[in-house]
């Protein structure tokens, strides 16, 4: 691979991670050129694994996918969940050990002006998946990704851990939850019996980091608005959300892939968030980004009808701590910090290559200060 090279410590200690769990493995990722799943690519590379990602083309421009030249290392395919037969003949082709279903319809507001697309992507792409690792029937764990947003949401400031019922005022959060329901239900169904796959779901919180570039998103708004010099627009300043550095919840997907190749009584839906103290307001969020950055401002636009969104949402994280070990490594304020670094740094000119391999380092190196078990 022609990444650019690194001090030998830090390049072992991320290929180490997960107890070489993922070295040979025949892994498929599904939305592999968006920014959760770019992230989480180069790392099953990292790990020796035998990665085929099937997604759309990068619908941004900049695109992490391209700036990582992802397409050269790993087997990329275009290709729609919502087409059955092209998933299933993938699948059959590929055979993979491991599935990360990721593909997604992922923006509240885009559901509200495209709600059927939505559904057509959450729900029937995560049957259509589904349904083709049934047929080939080598596949060992399967985790499908899904949000925070799943449950149903009485804006208490309650956490929710996963014993909370689902539900889903917005047809994002709706088809969300409607996914895990078709996950669960598979699970019972067709994925029960011993040496049938482990089925799974996780549920991450706000994901932040470098490298995302979607639209009607907080950090990449402030991204493109701080990098050019005007004022971030901010449309809800005072909702609460759980925010997170995006290597926390991939950390959690691999080390539950991981588990589950071990324990397949583990299967089940798991939360990955923050610790509770990072659960702040998007006003606070910002300011600290723009403090970060060094320079900027921001303001609330005038008052004009917007679609509904949660103004609380915390995650109960304990059942992931309890079962898998697994804890938050970064606090709010590193991830802010590193979150503005490495867009600060994009803007001047430099690779994205070199800043995500910079932040995969930090961060492998502060889960083995504290004792993670999967590092």
């Amino acid at each position: 691979m022609a990444f650019r090279q690194r001090a030998l410590e830090g390049l072992v200690a991320v290929q180490s991670a997960f107890d070489g769990a993922f070295s040979g493995r025949r892994v498929l990722v599904t939305g592999h050129t968006g920014f959760k799943g770019s992230w989480l690519s180069r790392w099953l590379l990292e790990l020796g694994a035998d990665v085929t990602g099937y997604a759309l083309e990068p619908d941004t421009t900049p695109s992490l996918f391209t700036d990582l030249a992802l397409a050269r290392s790993m087997d990329s395919r275009v290709g729609d969940v919502r087409d059955a037969g092209r998933i299933a003949a993938l699948v059959a082709e590929t055979r993979p050990e491991l599935v990360l279903h990721l593909a997604a319809q992922p923006l509240v507001r885009r559901s509200y002006a495209q709600p059927a697309y939505t559904f057509e992507v959450n729900v029937q792409g995560t049957v259509n998946l589904l349904e083709a690792v049934r047929a080939c029937g080598e596949t060992q764990v399967l985790v499908n990704v899904t949000t925070d947003k799943v449950y149903a949401n009485p804006e208490t400031g309650e956490p929710f851990d996963e014993e909370k019922p689902l539900g889903g005022r917005d047809p994002y959060s709706a088809s969300k939850a409607a996914s895990e329901i078709v996950t669960a239900s598979y699970r019972a169904s067709f994925f029960s019996s011993e040496g049938s796959t482990a089925v799974a779901t996780a549920r991450a919180g706000n994901v932040i980091g470098g490298g995302d570039w979607a639209q009607d998103r907080l950090v990449p708004d402030c991204a493109r608005a701080l990098s050019s010099g005007t004022p971030v627009l901010v449309r809800n300043p005072l909702s609460i959300r759980p925010w997170q550095h995006v290597l926390e919840p991939l950390s959690g997907y691999l080390h539950l892939t991981a588990s589950l190749l071990n324990d397949r009584s583990l299967a089940g839906p798991f939360n990955f968030g923050p610790d509770q103290g990072a659960a702040r307001t998007v006003g606070e969020v910002v300011e600290r980004l723009v403090a970060a950055w060094g320079a900027g401002s921001w303001h609330v636009p005038e008052s004009e009808a917007q679609p509904h969104e949660a103004a609380q949402l915390r995650l109960d994280t304990r059942k992931a701590e309890r079962v898998l070990g697994w804890r938050p490594v970064w606090g709010l304020d590193e991830t802010i910090e590193r979150t503005a670094a490495w867009y600060r740094a994009y803007s001047a000119g430099h690779d994205a290559a070199g800043l995500v391999e910079a932040d995969f380092e930090a961060y492998v190196a502060a889960a083995r200060s504290a004792a993670a078990p999967w590092a």
